[in-house]
């Protein structure tokens, strides 16, 4: 599965638009990891059990997004993009969304 930002692929044609799709995940805050970032915050530095927890969200709705893409049986997914919102305090969604499109190489 291809998956792009841009909304066109350099080596090939879109030849049918599917329709949207997404993926998306919400995750509450640990409390000992905010602890941990608590005390980062007095010292500095990078909270890497938040960098941590934010990768694998994004990774999961990725993964959801591709899954509603390949059971829709596109090609690839166009115009893709990711954001979150706060669901309620210490709590947030993760979306991925795009456009999932069937493709043609060029030759």
């Amino acid at each position: 599965m291809i998956i792009t930002t841009q909304d066109k692929l350099e080596d090939y044609d879109i030849t049918k638009t599917i329709g949207l799709v997404q993926g998306s995940t919400i995750r509450a805050r640990h409390i000992g990891n905010d602890i941990l970032a608590g005390l980062r915050n007095i010292v500095g530095g990078e909270v890497h059990e938040y960098t941590k927890m934010l990768a694998e969200s994004r990774e999961q709705a990725l993964d959801r997004m591709k899954k509603s893409a390949e059971n829709m049986d596109a090609d690839a997914i166009v115009c893709m993009r990711f954001t979150t919102a706060t669901v309620m305090q210490g709590m947030a969604e993760f979306l991925s969304y795009g456009t999932a499109v069937k493709i043609k190489r060029r030759f």
